[in-house]
C-alpha cells in the first residue's frame, strides 16, 4: 500500500463561525417530564409529541429513569431533508436519544432549533436512527420513499413516519445493531453466550436480517462471497465473526470487519435475484440423506412467525396487513463461508427459546398483524400453539408453515489483503467509516483505525454502466480522527499532534486554525516514523495524476501546535496520549463528529464541544491569497488566477516573460506545482529538473488535454465581456491570456482578431510555447475551433447590413448578454417574430461548459465583480452605445404604444414608470401622506372637521369642480353636528312664553330636516375613509338643538313647552350610524376585534351602533365578524341591532345562498320555520328585514322553496289576537321585493316553478279577487281569521298591490315582455281608472317601463306616451268645465303619478350615464311640477311633492356622481323649505338626491345592472315616511340599499413623478349598439367613465403625456381593478411638456418655439430653464454643469453649444436616454481619433460603425423611415465626416512614428530605414491599417 500523501505548500486557513455546541435534545429533555408509567401504556405503546414545546403527557413508567440511564445519551446530526424551506434551505436535523426519550429537532444558522417531533417509549432506547422505506404505489413497480425515525428497543422497533403513521415491529431475537440502507433496515443478531451451547459444530445461525418495511416480515440476508471459482455459493450470512461497521445508501454498500483475521471488506447490497433465491431455498444433498435445509428453514420460519404472533410487542391491529409474497418458498441458512454447514433442527428451535425477548414481555400481542397478507387473500391455517420448550411441536409445524424468503443479497466487492499479523494485540476494527470525494470528483471510502491512528482511504470508481464498483488504490493518512465535509468536497483530519488539517481526497490542502482556541503546550511531531502495518506491502495502482504534489514542510508553517519531541513516545499504543504526562494549559481537540454541510463539531479534552464551519474553496492557493488579512487587490487576484490556470495547463510561468513580470502583493506558488513529490521526512522543495525545456508545455499537467476547449470557452467569455462597458478593462486583461493560448495552438485567425482589437497591447507579446507534437494527440481539439473566430460585433454588423448571419455560439448560463443581444437583433432588426421561441438554434449555438470549463469560468466571473446575468434597464446603460442603439430604438417604439397588460419588468425596461407603478395597486385614500402626498382638507374650523365629511379627497374634487365651491356647499347642507339657526320674529302681541313655543315649534320643523340628513351624508361620504385599527370610528353628532339670533341663545326640545313625539331620534340615530359606517372603504383593514371595539358603552348609542353594523355589511366587512359576536348581538333582543345585523350580513353575502346566513334569517321568519316549532316573539320590523335578507342572499338564484314562501307571504292574511295586523303593508312590500330579487330577471324562465303560476298570482295580488287557499304548512297557521280586520276571502289590494307590482317588474326586468307589460298598462276608461289608487299608477307605470327596458327614450314624448288617452281627452273637456271638480282632481292626480313613474323609469334606465337628453327631459318636468305647486294646483300639495321628489331622485340618478349644478340648486331650494307639509320623508328624499348627485365625493356613480336596479327599487320606493318613526309602508333601513348600486367609475390621472392628481386628455371609444354606431369622444380626466360594457377602448391621448391604451374589447378586468383603487391611473409627462394646470393652452411648451423653424428653437433654447420642461434628473444635472456659459469657460463655448444642441435634441425627440450616446459619439470622434493617443484599440470604431450601419438601414435605404430613427438630426453625418478626416490623416502619415509604435509595425517585415528618411512604405501601411481599422461605409 502506498503511504505517500500528496501535500501542499505550507498554508493555513481560518475556520469561521466558532460556536459552543450543546445538543438541543439535551436542553429539551431537562424540561421533559420523562416516563411515568400509567396503566395506559398497554393501550398506547408509544406517545408522540407533535408540539414544538415538546411537552409530553404524564404517560410513562412509574419509576423514573436512573442517573446512569440519563447519562447514556447519544445523538446524530444530518443535513435537513424534510423538503427545501423557502426561508432557509440549509438546515440541520438532530436525533437525540436519552433514556426512554427520543427528540427530533431542526435548526439552522439563521433560525433557532425547535422540536419537530419527540417520542417517549416504554423501555430504554437502544438505538435511534433515520431510515427511508420504499412503499409500492402500483403493480408497475413504482415506489414512494417514506421518511421515518426508527427507535430500537430490546423487544421491538418503533417506526414513526413524517406523515403521522406509527408502526411497531416485534423483534424475534435480540439485536446488537440496526443499520439504515437503501432498501430498509439491516439487523445484526446479538451473539449470546448460549449460542455456543445451542449450536452444534459447523451449524451456525443466521446473523444478518433485513426488514424492507415495518409491515414486512424480518427475513435473513444471503451473501455471495468473492472466490476464485465462478458461481460462488450463495448462502445465508451466518458468520458471527463478521461485524457490520458501516452502511450506505448511495452507493448501496455495507462494510464488514472480520474480528478473527482483522480485515475489512466491502459488500454491495442489492435485491436478491430469482436464481439466488432458488439456490438458497433448494434442499442440499447431504450424505446422511436428511433434508436439514428443509427442516432448518421451517424452524426458522416457525420461530420468526410464532414469536411475532405470540411473544412480540403489541402492534396495532389496525395496521392491517404485511408486505408478503406468494412466491416465498422454504429457505435454508448456510453460513458466510462455504465451509460452514446448514444449521440443524435443534439449533433453530433453540434460537426460538434462547433469543426471543418476548418471553420476558408476555403482555404484547400482535398476532393479527402477522396473520394477514397484502397479496394473498386466503387465510393461513396454523396448527396448535406450540410450547417454546417443545421441539417436537415445532417440528410438527414445519409442513404447515410458509417459509420466509430472503429479500436482500450482499455481494463481496473488495477486501483488505490478509498479511501476517504484526500487531495482533491491537484491534484493527474501524471506529468510523465514511465516503468522501475530492475536487476532481474522485471518490474514496475511508475507514479510521483509531488503534493504529490511521485513516485508510480506498479509491473506487463506478463501472461504465454504473452497475458495480471498482476499488483501486489504498492510501494511509496518519490521523487520530477525521470527518468528511461533503458539501465542499474536503475532509477534516485531526492529526495525532492535535492539529486540524484539510484534505481534498488524499491531497493535503492546508491546516485549519480555530480562532479562540489556543494551541496546547505540546505536539507530537509529524516526523514520527510511520507505523508499520500489514497494509504496507499491498500493491495497488499509483495515483499518477497527483505525483506532482510537494510534501508539506510543517516546520516552516505557523502551526497552532507547538513542537515538542519526546524520545519515548509509544507510537503503537492506542492510549499513548493518556500515558504521556504533561501539563495542559488549555483544552485540546480530542475528536471530531457530526459533519453537516461545511460545519463540524470539535470535542475538546475538557468535555466541551465547539461547532465550526470550514470555508468553501475551489482552488486553495487562490483562496488563501484572497482571504488573507486585508485581501488582495483586483489586479493581484487576476494575476493569481492567470498563474494558477496556466500552471494547471502545463505552462512554466516562471520562464514565460509576461507571466514572470506579473507583480503579486504576496508570495505565490501554484496549486499543483510542476514538481515531483518525494516522501522525504524534511519535506523540502525539490528544484526544477535541469533538463526541462523552458518554453515547453508539460503534457502531464491536469488541464493539458483540455487546453483547446478551455481556450474556446474563454474566448466566448471574452466576447461576453466586450458587451459590457464596465468590464472592458477585464476584457483587455483576458485578451493577454487568450493571445498566448492562440499563439501556442497556432490559431492565426484568433491572433489576428486580438491584434485588430488591441494592437498596442498585443504588440508586446512575442514568446511562443512549444507543444510536443507527440503529446498533442492527448488534446481534445474540437471541430468548431477550426472555423472563423466568433466575433459578436461582426455578427451584429452583418445583421444590420441585412446579410445572412450564421448561428452565434454561446455558453449556457454564462453568456447571457450575448444571447440577449443576438436574439434582440434577430427580433427587431431581422423582424423574426419567432426568434425568441422555436427558432433559437437559427441564431444561436448552445454550448454546455464541462466541469473544468465551468470552474474556470466561475473563477473568471469571481475575478470580474458585477458581471450580471440578468438584463434590466440599468444593464442597457452598460451596453456599448453602438450595440445598444437598435435596442434603444425598439424600447422607444414600445414606450410610445405599450400594452396595458405588460408585466412590471417590461414596463420598467421601456421606461414607463407610470405603468410600473400602476401594478403596485395604490389607492388615493390609502396613500394620503405616504406616496401621493395629498394635502389634508383645507379647513380650520374644529366643528367642520367633526361633521363626518372631512375625508373627501379635496385634491381630486378640486380638479373635478375647479371653478366653484360646490363641495363645500354640499358639506354645509348635509352637516348635522352644529345647531341650526332658529329665526322667529317676536310680534308685539306675542308673549314671551308663546314666543318660546314658536321657536321650539320652528326648531321641531327644522329637526325634521336635520334627522333626514344622515341618509344623504352616507351617500356623499361613501367609501372615503380608511380607519386606523387602533382608533375607534368617529360618529358625527346628530345635533337637534338650535341657536336663536340675535343673542345666539340655545333652543332645545327638552324644555317641555311643546309635545315631542316619543322615540323621535331612534331611526335618525340609526341612519347616522349607517352614514358613519359607509365611510369605511371596502379595502380597509377591518377585523372582528375592531368591530367589537367600536361597540358603545352607553345604551343611548345602541341605535347608532346598529346602523354601523348594517353599514359594515354594505361595504363587505361584516363577514369578518365572528359568529359568536353575531349570536351575542341577536340574543340581546335589541330591535335596531337585529335589523342592522340581518340586513348587513345579507348584503355582505349577496347572491351566495350561504346556508349559515339562511338559518340565521329563517329564525326570524315564521313562514320558514317548521309548523311545529315554537312561536318566537319576533318584532315586525325585524321580520321585514329578515325577509329582505332572504331576497338579498338568494338574489338571482331562482330558489324554488324561498320563491314559494315569499309568494304566499305577499298575501299573508292577518291572524287572530292582533297577529300580523299592524304595518302589513311593509311586510307585503318586503315579500314582494324579496321575491323579485330571488327571481331577478328570470322572466318566463322560472325553472321548476310552473306549478306556482307566479305571474298570475302576482297579477291577482295587483287587481284583487278571491284569496286562494293556503297550501302546506301555512294552512294551519292561517286557519283562524283575524278578529280585528274583516277582509273575508277577498285580497286586500291596498296591502298586496305594491309588493306584487314590484315583484312582477323585477322578475321580468329588461325582458321586454309585452304581454306582461300590458297587464301593468293604466286603464283607458274612467270606470276602471277609478278602481286604482293614484300612487299605484306610479308603481304600475314604473314596472311597465322597466320591463320594456329597450323602449325607454330620453324625451318628453315618450314620458307623455305613458299617459292613457282617457286622461288626455278629459283634460281638454275639463277645461270647458263640463265635468265635476272631483273627477278632474282625480284625473290630474293620475297624470301626475304616471308622469312621476315614467320619469323614475327614465332615471333608472339612464342611471349614472349623465345623458344630457335624459337630464333635460327630467329637468323640464321638474320645472313643470314646481310651476303647478306655485299656484296650488288641483292635484294637492302632497301628491305634487311626491311626484317632484321622485323626479328629483330620477335626475340625481342620471347625473349621479357628476355634481350637476342645476340639480344642486333644486336640492338646495328644497333644503330651505321646512314649513307646511314638508315632512320628514320629503326631506329624506331631497337629501338622498343630493347624496346621489355627489355619490362618494364624485368618485362613484350608479350602475344599471339587474342587481343595481333591484337595490334602487328597494331604496327609492316612492312612499317616504311621514315622520321619523314611520315604517308602515316601507322599512326605513332599506333606504341605504342604494349603496349596492354604486360602482367606482371615476378615472383620476396621477402624475407618476409628482404623485399628484392632474388633468389628462382621454379618448373614449364606445362600442357599436343598435342605437348608435361606434363613437369616439374626448374627455378631460378626472372624469366619470360610462359603464364599461358600453366601451371599446380608453386611451390616454397626447401630446402632453405618454400614450396608454386600455383595450376593453377583450376583457375589462384591468380597468375594473384601476377603478376599484380609487381610479388612480398613473400617467407620465413627456419631456418638454407642462401639465394642463400650469399651461392650459400649451403655449409655454418647449416645442412651441420650434413650430416655425427648427434652428430657431435651438437658438431660443435656454439650458437653465430645462427644469421647467422635464423632471429627468440626468437632464437637469447635465444642463446645470455642461451647458451653462461662464466667464472661465468662454474658450470652450463651442463645446457648450454642442452640448446644448444635444440636450435640445434629446428633449424635443422625447429620448433623454440618448444623451450618453451623443456624448459617446462625440468622444470617439474628438478624443480617440483626432488626438493622437498612443494607446489605441478599435472598440470605439466598432461602435461608430454599428451606429452608421443602423442609420443607413433606417434612413438611406428607405427615406420614409427617417422619422423612425432616434438619430434624426445632422449630428451623425457631421461626426461621420470627422472620423473620415481623422482616418485619412492617419493614412497620409501625419505622425508616422507614433503610428508605428502604436500599431506595433516596427516589428513587421515591411518597415525599413532609408536615406531619404522615409521610414515606412505608405502602400504597405495602408494595407495593414485597412486590416486594423474597420473602415466606415
Amino acid at each position: 500500500m502506498s503511504e505517500v500523501v500528496y501535500e501542499e505548500t505550507a498554508t493555513m486557513i481560518a475556520a469561521g463561525e466558532l460556536q459552543s455546541f450543546v445538543p438541543f435534545g439535551r436542553e429539551h429533555c431537562r424540561n421533559h417530564p420523562n416516563a411515568f408509567n400509567l396503566q395506559l401504556r398497554e393501550l398506547q405503546p408509544a406517545s408522540e409529541l407533535w408540539s414544538s414545546d415538546g411537552a409530553a403527557g404524564l404517560v410513562g413508567s412509574l419509576q423514573e429513569v436512573s442517573l446512569q440511564e440519563r447519562e447514556r445519551e447519544c445523538w446524530q446530526l444530518r443535513k435537513g431533508c424534510m423538503g427545501a424551506r423557502e426561508e432557509d434551505v440549509e438546515f440541520e436535523e438532530e436525533l437525540y436519544t436519552a433514556g426512554n426519550v427520543v427528540v427530533w429537532s431542526q435548526g439552522s444558522r439563521t433560525q433557532a432549533s425547535n422540536v419537530y417531533k419527540a417520542f417517549t417509549v416504554d423501555s430504554p432506547v437502544q438505538q435511534a436512527l433515520w431510515c427511508n422505506f420504499a412503499v409500492p404505489l402500483n403493480k408497475k413497480g413504482d415506489e414512494e420513499v417514506e421518511q421515518t425515525v426508527c427507535i430500537v428497543q430490546s423487544s421491538c422497533i418503533n417506526v414513526h413516519t413524517i406523515t403521522g403513521k406509527d408502526f411497531i415491529s416485534p423483534l424475534p431475537f435480540q439485536v446488537s445493531n440496526v443499520w439504515a440502507t437503501k432498501f430498509g433496515l439491516l439487523l445484526e443478531r446479538k451473539n449470546t453466550a448460549s449460542d455456543a451451547q445451542l449450536s452444534s459444530p459447523g451449524e451456525p445461525l443466521p446473523t444478518v436480517f433485513s426488514m424492507l418495511h415495518p409491515l414486512d416480515e424480518i427475513a435473513p440476508v444471503v451473501c455471495k462471497p468473492a472466490g476464485l471459482f465462478e458461481g460462488c455459493r450463495v448462502q445465508y450470512a451466518s458468520d458471527s465473526t463478521m461485524k457490520i461497521v458501516f452502511s450506505c445508501s448511495q452507493p448501496s454498500v455495507v462494510v464488514f470487519y472480520d474480528t478473527v483475521q482483522g480485515i475489512h471488506s466491502v459488500w454491495a447490497l442489492r435485491k436478491v435475484t430469482h436464481d439466488e433465491r432458488s439456490t438458497v431455498l433448494r434442499c442440499p444433498a447431504e450424505p446422511a440423506g436428511t433434508s436439514l435445509g428443509l427442516m432448518a428453514s421451517g424452524f426458522l420460519t416457525s420461530h420468526l412467525r410464532n414469536t411475532s404472533r405470540l411473544d412480540s410487542p403489541g402492534g396495532s391491529g389496525a395496521a392491517g396487513a404485511l408486505h408478503s409474497h406468494q412466491s416465498r418458498i422454504i429457505t435454508s441458512s448456510p453460513g458466510l463461508h462455504s465451509r460452514v454447514h446448514s444449521p440443524s433442527i435443534s439449533n433453530m428451535a433453540a434460537l426460538s427459546r434462547a433469543h426471543s425477548p418476548g418471553m420476558a414481555a408476555p403482555s404484547f400481542s400482535g398476532a393479527s398483524r402477522f396473520n394477514t397478507s397484502f397479496h394473498s387473500p386466503s387465510p393461513r391455517h396454523y396448527g396448535l400453539l406450540h410450547s417454546p420448550n417443545n421441539t417436537m411441536n415445532e417440528t410438527m409445524l414445519v409442513p404447515e408453515m410458509e417459509p420466509i424468503i430472503p429479500d436482500l443479497c450482499m455481494e463481496q466487492l473488495w477486501s483488505e489483503t490478509v498479511t501476517t499479523p504484526c500487531h495482533r494485540e491491537l484491534s484493527s476494527q474501524a471506529s468510523k467509516v465514511f465516503l468522501t470525494s475530492d475536487l476532481c470528483e474522485n471518490r474514496y471510502l475511508c475507514f479510521l483505525v483509531e488503534s493504529h491512528q490511521q485513516l485508510r482511504c480506498v479509491k473506487f470508481i463506478e463501472s461504465n454502466d454504473s452497475s458495480q464498483l471498482i476499488f483501486a488504490s489504498v492510501t494511509i493518512i496518519a490521523a487520530k480522527d477525521a470527518e468528511p465535509l461533503q458539501n465542499i468536497d474536503v475532509m477534516l483530519v485531526l492529526e495525532a499532534c492535535g492539529s486540524l488539517v484539510l484534505y481534498t481526497g488524499i491531497t493535503k490542502v492546508s491546516k485549519v486554525f480555530v480562532p479562540g482556541l489556543l494551541s496546547p503546550t505540546f505536539s507530537l511531531t509529524n516526523h514520527i516514523p510511520h507505523l508499520s502495518t500489514p497494509m504496507e506491502n499491498v500493491s495497488t495502482p499509483a495515483n499518477t495524476g497527483n505525483r506532482h504534489l510537494q510534501r508539506l514542510d510543517e516546520t516552516a508553517m505557523p502551526s497552532p501546535v507547538s513542537e515538542h519531541r519526546g524520545p519515548n513516545i509509544k507510537h503503537h499504543e492506542a492510549s499513548f496520549l493518556e500515558d504521556y504526562t504533561f501539563q495542559q494549559a488549555t483544552p485540546c481537540i480530542h475528536a471530531l463528529r457530526d459533519p453537516v454541510y461545511n460545519r463540524v463539531t470539535l470535542e475538546l479534552s475538557s468535555g466541551t464541544m465547539l461547532r465550526i464551519s470550514v470555508p468553501e474553496i475551489v482552488l486553495v492557493k487562490w483562496y488563501n491569497i484572497y482571504n488573507a488579512p486585508g485581501g488582495p487587490s483586483a489586479h493581484a487576484e487576476w494575476n493569481l488566477f492567470v498563474t494558477c490556470f496556466m500552471t494547471l495547463m502545463g505552462y512554466n510561468t516562471e520562464r514565460l516573460t509576461w507571466t514572470r513580470n506579473l507583480h503579486f502583493e504576496v508570495p505565490l506558488s501554484p496549486v499543483i506545482a510542476a514538481k515531483k513529490a518525494r516522501p522525504s521526512d524534511g519535506g523540502c522543495d525539490e528544484a526544477f529538473p535541469p533538463s526541462s525545456p523552458s518554453l515547453t508545455l508539460d503534457s502531464s499537467a491536469p488541464l493539458f488535454p483540455h487546453i483547446p476547449v478551455l481556450f474556446y470557452v474563454l474566448h466566448l467569455l471574452y466576447q461576453e465581456l466586450l458587451l459590457d462597458e464596465l468590464q472592458r478593462a477585464r476584457a483587455s486583461s483576458l485578451v493577454c491570456l487568450l493571445q498566448q493560448l492562440a499563439r501556442d495552438l497556432q490559431l492565426e485567425e484568433y491572433v489576428d482578431l486580438y491584434w485588430r482589437e488591441y494592437p498596442s497591447l498585443i504588440s508586446s507579446f512575442t514568446e511562443n510555447c512549444i507543444i510536443d507534437q507527440g503529446k498533442s494527440t492527448l488534446m481534445q481539439c474540437p471541430s468548431f475551433l477550426k472555423g472563423k473566430p466568433p466575433c459578436v460585433f461582426s455578427w451584429l454588423s452583418r445583421c444590420l447590413r441585412g446579410e445572412e448571419v450564421p448561428p452565434f455560439p454561446y455558453l449556457l448560463g454564462i453568456c447571457q448578454r450575448t444571447r440577449l443581444m443576438v436574439l434582440s437583433y434577430a427580433l427587431y432588426i431581422l423582424g423574426d417574430d419567432n426568434a425568441t421561441s422555436k427558432n433559437v438554434p437559427k441564431y444561436l449555438v448552445k454550448f454546455s461548459a464541462g466541469l473544468f470549463s465551468f470552474v474556470i469560468i466561475l473563477l473568471v466571473l469571481d475575478c470580474v465583480p458585477g458581471l450580471c446575468v440578468c438584463f434590466t434597464l440599468k444593464d442597457l446603460e452598460s451596453v456599448p452605445f453602438g450595440v445598444a442603439l437598435p435596442i434603444r430604438e425598439a424600447v422607444y417604439r414600445c414606450r410610445e404604444q405599450p400594452c396595458s397588460d405588460w408585466s412590471e419588468d417590461v414596463c420598467l425596461l421601456i421606461g414607463r414608470q407610470d405603468l410600473t407603478r400602476q401594478a403596485h395597486k395604490m389607492t388615493l385614500a390609502k396613500s394620503k401622506g405616504v406616496s401621493l402626498s395629498l394635502e389634508p382638507p383645507a379647513t380650520t374650523e374644529a366643528d367642520e372637521e367633526e361633521d363626518g365629511m372631512s375625508d373627501i379627497i379635496q385634491e381630486v374634487t378640486g380638479l373635478i369642480w375647479s371653478q366653484d365651491l360646490r363641495v363645500q356647499e354640499v358639506r354645509r347642507l348635509l352637516q348635522s353636528s352644529r345647531p341650526v339657526r332658529v329665526s322667529v320674529v317676536q310680534l308685539p302681541e306675542v308673549s314671551d312664553h308663546e314666543y318660546i313655543e314658536e321657536k321650539e315649534n320652528k326648531l321641531l320643523q327644522l329637526c325634521q330636516r336635520t334627522m333626514a340628513l344622515p341618509v344623504g351624508r352616507g351617500l356623499f361620504t361613501l367609501f372615503s375613509y380608511h380607519p386606523v385599527p387602533t382608533e375607534p370610528l368617529h360618529v358625527p353628532k346628530l345635533n337637534l338643538t338650535g341657536r336663536a339670533p340675535p343673542r345666539n341663545t340655545m333652543v332645545d326640545l327638552n324644555s317641555g313647552n311643546i309635545d315631542v313625539p316619543p322615540n323621535m331620534t331612534s331611526w335618525p340615530s340609526f341612519h347616522n350610524g349607517v352614514a358613519a359606517g359607509l365611510k369605511i372603504a371596502p379595502a380597509s383593514q377591518v377585523d372582528s376585534a375592531w368591530i367589537a371595539y367600536n361597540k358603545p358603552k352607553s345604551p343611548e348609542l345602541a341605535n347608532e351602533y346598529a346602523g354601523f353594523l348594517m353599514a359594515l355589511g354594505l361595504n363587505g366587512h361584516l363577514t369578518k365578524l365572528a359568529t359568536l359576536n353575531i349570536h351575542d348581538y341577536l340574543t340581546k333582543g335589541h330591535e335596531m341591532t337585529s335589523i342592522g345585523l340581518l340586513l348587513g350580513v345579507s348584503s355582505a353575502k349577496l347572491g351566495t345562498m350561504d346556508m349559515s346566513i339562511t338559518r340565521l334569517l329563517s329564525i326570524h321568519i315564521p313562514a320558514l320555520l317548521p309548523p311545529t316549532s315554537t312561536e318566537l316573539d319576533v318584532p315586525h320590523n325585524v321580520q321585514v328585514a329578515a325577509v329582505i335578507g332572504i331576497g338579498l342572499v338568494y338574489q338571482g338564484t331562482g330558489h324554488r322553496h324561498n320563491a314559494e314562501v315569499l309568494l304566499s307571504e305577499i298575501g299573508r292574511p292577518p291572524g287572530p289576537e292582533m297577529e300580523y295586523c299592524t304595518d302589513r303593508e311593509s311586510y307585503s312590500l318586503a315579500a314582494g321585493l324579496a321575491l323579485g330579487m330571488v327571481c331577478l330577471g328570470h322572466g318566463s324562465n322560472l325553472i321548476g316553478m310552473t306549478d306556482l303560476n307566479v305571474p298570475e298570482q302576482l297579477y291577482q295580488y295587483m287587481v284583487g279577487g278571491h284569496r286562494r287557499a293556503q297550501a302546506g304548512a301555512n294552512r294551519e297557521r292561517h286557519k283562524s281569521p283575524s278578529y280585528q280586520i274583516k277582509e273575508g276571502d277577498t285580497i286586500n289590494v291596498d296591502v298586496t298591490c305594491p309588493g306584487a307590482t314590484l315583484a312582477l317588474a323585477m322578475i321580468y326586468l329588461k325582458t321586454n315582455n309585452k304581454s306582461i307589460a300590458d297587464w301593468l298598462k293604466p286603464p283607458d276608461t274612467w270606470f276602471l281608472l277609478d278602481f286604482i289608487k293614484p300612487e299605484f299608477l306610479l308603481l304600475r307605470t314604473l314596472a311597465r317601463c322597466i320591463i320594456m327596458w329597450d323602449e325607454i327614450l330620453p324625451n318628453t314624448e315618450w314620458v307623455k306616451s305613458n299617459i292613457p288617452q282617457v286622461r288626455k281627452l278629459n283634460l281638454r273637456i275639463g277645461c270647458c268645465m263640463m265635468f265635476s271638480t272631483m273627477l278632474f282632481e282625480f284625473l290630474s292626480q293620475a297624470q301626475d303619478y304616471i308622469t312621476a313613474g315614467a320619469c323614475m323609469a327614465l332615471g333608472l334606465r339612464f342611471a349614472g350615464s349623465a345623458n344630457s337628453e335624459a337630464f333635460d327631459c327630467l329637468y323640464e318636468f321638474a320645472r313643470t311640477f314646481m310651476k303647478i305647486m306655485s299656484f296650488s294646483g288641483t292635484t294637492g300639495y302632497y301628491n305634487l311633492q311626491t311626484g317632484l321628489s321622485m323626479i328629483l331622485l330620477a335626475m340625481s340618478m342620471v347625473m349621479s356622481g357628476t355634481g350637476n349644478l342645476k340639480v344642486l340648486q333644486l336640492c338646495r331650494f328644497f333644503h330651505k323649505r321646512t314649513g307646511g307639509e314638508m315632512n320628514y320623508g320629503f326631506h329624506m328624499a331631497h337629501h338622498m338626491a343630493l347624496g346621489l348627485l355627489f355619490l362618494g365625493g364624485g368618485r362613484y356613480t350608479l350602475s344599471t345592472s339587474n342587481s343595481a336596479i333591484a337595490a334602487l327599487l328597494c331604496a327609492l320606493y316612492p312612499h317616504f315616511p311621514a315622520h321619523s318613526t314611520d315604517n308602515r309602508y316601507h322599512l326605513q333601513a332599506l333606504r341605504h340599499l342604494a349603496v349596492l348600486a354604486a360602482e367606482p367609475r371615476l378615472l383620476v390621472p396621477v402624475d407618476v413623478d409628482s404623485l399628484k392628481p392632474c388633468y389628462a386628455l382621454l379618448e373614449v371609444t364606445y362600442r357599436e349598439t343598435k342605437w348608435y354606431d361606434e363613437t369616439t369622444v374626448e374627455l378631460m380626466a378626472p372624469t366619470m367613465l360610462p359603464e364599461l360594457h358600453l366601451l371599446k377602448r380608453v386611451k390616454v391621448k397626447g401630446p402632453r403625456y405618454w400614450e396608454l391604451s386600455i383595450d376593453l374589447s377583450k376583457e375589462t378586468h384591468h380597468l375594473k381593478s384601476i377603478l376599484c383603487r380609487d381610479g388612480v391611473l398613473y400617467v407620465k409627462l413627456r419631456a418638454g411638456q407642462l401639465p394642463y394646470k400650469d399651461d392650459p393652452q400649451g403655449w409655454k411648451s418647449l416645442l412651441a418655439s420650434t413650430i416655425n423653424h427648427h434652428n430657431s428653437g435651438v437658438r431660443a433654447f435656454k439650458p437653465e430653464n430645462i427644469s421647467a420642461f422635464t423632471s429627468e434628473p440626468a437632464l437637469v444635472s447635465f444642463a446645470e454643469y455642461f451647458c451653462k456659459t461662464s466667464e472661465g469657460m468662454k474658450h470652450v463655448s463651442d463645446t457648450l453649444g454642442l452640448f446644448s444642441a444635444m440636450l435640445y435634441e434629446c428633449v424635443t425627440q422625447e429620448c433623454p436616454e440618448m444623451l450618453p450616446t451623443y456624448i459617446a459619439i462625440n468622444q470617439v470622434t474628438h478624443v480617440q481619433l483626432v488626438n493622437d493617443r498612443v494607446e489605441f484599440n478599435t472598440f470605439p470604431l466598432w461602435q461608430l460603425r454599428l451606429v452608421v450601419e443602423l442609420w443607413d438601414s433606417r434612413v438611406l435605404q428607405d427615406t420614409t423611415n427617417r422619422h423612425n430613427a432616434l438619430l434624426t438630426s445632422e449630428f451623425l453625418p457631421i461626426m461621420k465626416n470627422m472620423v473620415d478626416v481623422a482616418l485619412d490623416s492617419w493614412l497620409t502619415g501625419i505622425c508616422p512614428v507614433k503610428m508605428i509604435l502604436c500599431l506595433g509595425l516596427h516589428k513587421c517585415s515591411f518597415v525599413y530605414q532609408s536615406t531619404d528618411q522615409k521610414i515606412i512604405q505608405v502602400k504597405e501601411v495602408r494595407k495593414k491599417l485597412s486590416l486594423l481599422v474597420i473602415s466606415l461605409p
